[in-house]
This record gives C-alpha cells, sequence and structure tokens, in this order.
C-alpha cells in the first residue's frame, strides 16, 4: 500500500501550477467525441480518472490522439457516431465518468455495462439512473450501485426534472441524455452546481438557457468541434489556498479556474478571515482564469453559509485543515454529499484530524471542529486516508502546521486528479516522500 511521509513545513512559500480541471477535462473526452470534426485541448488533465474516460471513449469508437501529456486531439463521430464497446466499460476511480457516460448512453443504440474500482463499485448510482428512467432510458443497478447497465434503442423524452439535492454529476448526466431525447429537456437546481457541461454545449453550437435555477437544453442536430483551453483545477488549487493561508509568506497559484459555480471556498475561506487576492484575470475559452495570491493570516472559525456548500463540495477536507488552525469553534452543516463521495469525507477526515491531536464532532450533515491558533496545531503522527486522493493532499498540506512528521497511508488515488502532487507540493516548500 502507498503511503507518503510528510516532514513538518519550515516555509510554505513561491509560485506553483496545479494540473488542468478535471472536471472539464473529462467533458472535454465526451462531447468532443460526439461533435462533427476535430476538437482539440490544450491543459488537458493526465490524471488516471480521465485516462478512464479516454478509454471508454476509444472503446466507443471515438480516435483520440494525445499530441503531449496537456494537449489531445477528439476525432469526433456526430452525435449518432458512437459505437458499441466489445467489453464493459472500466471507470477507474471516477464517479463524475461513471455518471456523465450513464447519460451519454443512455440514448444509444446499443447496450452498455459501466464498472469501477473496488471504490467505485460501492458508490451510488441511483440518483443518476432515476431521472435517466423517467426519460425513458432502460437502466439498471445493483442494489442502487455499479455495475451499471444500460440496454440500447431506447426512445428518450425530454423531461423537466427538480434536484433532490444539488448536484452537477446528476445535472449534466441530465443534459447529455436530452441531446438524444425529443422535445426540450429542464433540470431545475435547489442550489446553484459547476456548471461546466452548461459552458461547454454552448462552445459547441448547442443551445443551452439558464435562468433562476433552471437550465434548458434544446436536442441540436450536431455539436461542431472547437478549440477548448483547460485552466488549472480549482479543486487542486484548494490545497494551497490553504497552505499560503496556515503558512509562513506568500504563495502564488497561477492560471487557475475561477468558474464562480466552483469558487466557494473563496468565499468561506475570506469569511475566515483569510487573505486571498485573485489577479490577473483573463478567460480560457468559455472558463474565467485567474492568478490566486495568499497570504498568511490569522483565521476566525464560523458556521459556514449552507449556500455556499455545493460551490465548495470537492475543497471541504482541506478547509477542514484550515478550520483546525482557525481560533475558534468552525461548524458546517448540510453537506450529506460528502459523506458519499470516493471515503466518507466527514468521519475519514474527523478520524484523522482526532488521531492528531484536534478535537471534532460529527454532525449529521456535517463537523464541528474545534481550532487552535498556535503555530504547531497537529501533532503528527499516523492517518488513513482510506484511498481518497483529497483526503490524502489535506493531511500533507497539514504538515505546515505539525510539530512532528505525518505519516499518511493508501494514497496511490491521489493519481487520479493530482499526478505529480508531491513534486508540485515540493515547490511549495513541502517535504512529501511516497513510499510503497
Amino acid at each position: 500500500m502507498t503511503e507518503y511521509l510528510v516532514e513538518p513545513a519550515a516555509r510554505v512559500a513561491g509560485t506553483v501550477r496545479v494540473p488542468g480541471d478535471k472536471s472539464i477535462s473529462h467533458r472535454a473526452l465526451m462531447l468532443g467525441g460526439i461533435a462533427e470534426g476535430i476538437t482539440e485541448v490544450r491543459g488537458f488533465l493526465e490524471s488516471e480518472d480521465c485516462l478512464a474516460t479516454m478509454r471508454a471513449m476509444r472503446a466507443l469508437g471515438v480516435q483520440i490522439e494525445q499530441m503531449s501529456a496537456r494537449e489531445i486531439r477528439v476525432r469526433g463521430v456526430g452525435r449518432a457516431g458512437l459505437k458499441a464497446a466489445t467489453h464493459a466499460l472500466d471507470m477507474g476511480n471516477s464517479g463524475t465518468a461513471m455518471r456523465l457516460m450513464s447519460g451519454l448512453l443512455a440514448g444509444q443504440s446499443f447496450d452498455s455495462e459501466l464498472i469501477g474500482d473496488s471504490s467505485l463499485m460501492k458508490r451510488p448510482m441511483e440518483r443518476v439512473a432515476t431521472p435517466l428512467r423517467q426519460m425513458g432510458a432502460r437502466i439498471e443497478t445493483l442494489s442502487g450501485k455499479p455495475p451499471v447497465r444500460i440496454r440500447g434503442g431506447a426512445a428518450l423524452n425530454g423531461i423537466r426534472y427538480e434536484l433532490p439535492v444539488a448536484s452537477a454529476q446528476v445535472k449534466s448526466a441530465v443534459l447529455l441524455a436530452g441531446l438524444y431525447a425529443q422535445g426540450q429537456t429542464t433540470v431545475i437546481e435547489p442550489a446553484v452546481t459547476r456548471d461546466h457541461t452548461e459552458r461547454m454545449l454552448l462552445s459547441l453550437g448547442c443551445r443551452v438557457d439558464s435562468a433562476h435555477g433552471e437550465i434548458r437544453l434544446t436536442p441540436p442536430q450536431r455539436l461542431e468541434a472547437c478549440s477548448l483551453e483547460v485552466p488549472g483545477d480549482f479543486s487542486s488549487s484548494a490545497f494551497f489556498m490553504v497552505a499560503g493561508s496556515i503558512g509562513a509568506a506568500m504563495l502564488t497559484i497561477t492560471a487557475v479556474g475561477i468558474n464562480p459555480t466552483r469558487t466557494g471556498l473563496l468565499d468561506i475561506l475570506g469569511l475566515m478571515g483569510a487573505d486571498l487576492r485573485v489577479v490577473n484575470h483573463r478567460s480560457a475559452g468559455a472558463e474565467p482564469v485567474a492568478d490566486i495570491e495568499v497570504r498568511p493570516a490569522s483565521l476566525r472559525g464560523i458556521q459556514v453559509p449552507e449556500h455556499l456548500v455545493p460551490l465548495a463540495i470537492d475543497e471541504f477536507p482541506a478547509l477542514f485543515v484550515a478550520a483546525a488552525c482557525a481560533e475558534g469553534e468552525t461548524v458546517v452543516t448540510g453537506a450529506e454529499e460528502l459523506r458519499v463521495k470516493e471515503s466518507d469525507r466527514i468521519a475519514v477526515m474527523a478520524e484523522g484530524l482526532a488521531a492528531m491531536g484536534v478535537p471534532c464532532e460529527v454532525l449529521p450533515d456535517g463537523i464541528r471542529i474545534q481550532g487552535r491558533p498556535e503555530r504547531q496545531v497537529f501533532a503528527g503522527g499516523t492517518v488513513d486516508s482510506h484511498g481518497d486522493h483529497r483526503i490524502a493532499m489535506s493531511f500533507a498540506v497539514a504538515s505546515a502546521r505539525s510539530r512532528a512528521p505525518i505519516r499518511i497511508l493508501d494514497v496511490a488515488n491521489v493519481a487520479t486528479s493530482f499526478p505529480d502532487f508531491p513534486g508540485v507540493a515540493g515547490a511549495a516548500g513541502f517535504n512529501v516522500v511516497t513510499r510503497p
């Protein structure tokens, strides 16, 4: 089992650039695959999750050329051009890939089966299967979990679907199925979620209207290939935003995607008193990009506003580390979604924080963390990431305020989103050693 050994970081500072956005890379492969023409993608994230999507699209008949680690060309086969795979499509550890692919495959003429690794095979899929069935898809799960089996040849109809829980993955699956449906498909969100799918569909010539929490898609006759630029992944940047906030000098993260449906962490850290400055604004195609300068600050505990929770759902493990370094209590509620990620992130983070001497209490839908503003908050020791990449990286960042080394178990899945995390972290002053 691969592990990290992280020494206490003497000084966190410098300039780093994180890999490309994972969510956008997934979508570029899928939507580029059903567009007409060649979609050129720059800034592609060559992580295990995205490579699983690439293999799946190739198995469905799409030619994808990898020009370099960060640049690919997707030769689209058109909206009706996908072909049946000869085997089950293995989506690895990626819930995003499995859920979005379910929507993409729901309207095809052939049967498909989606599987994944041991972690993904335990994750809930009925949240996607339910609305797809309402559209007419013939889709089966095993007691609500993978494998996901889809019968081809279903005639899909557009629906008006109100999401029971804010979820960009469910929204995107319904919209992708809507590309193959008769009539308009409308998704109603209880709270704003990331809108990468809508932005990319618009870039490919699809009509998508969004207003007042309603997203309406009118199925097109064709999608037109285009050039796509993938900005730095905001979720990967989160570890360094926290590192800079609890560190001892300024840290700059360059070329970060700052899509407003993703940046809840900036607002939450701001409420805690963090000193983050978003500078050098520009665009990468349909996505806004900027550099983020982070200076050390005296953080304070807060009650995290529930309306910000969906906008920071992937960043909470890193935020919990910041909360441990804040003065006073931080309370997070309305975050049930964290319990069905790669791990139960509330329980696993609480377990690790407690192991390193941080008082915390697990709530039914969140956590209560008692922060301590002293320099060395964390006692060090051994924590188990339970195979969750974001938890592993979060505890590595905690070394900025640790008085002893931190041993982090089961870190192989960091490669699913951040293939060179030890190297990039090293550029910021961390000492992360990977051990078998």
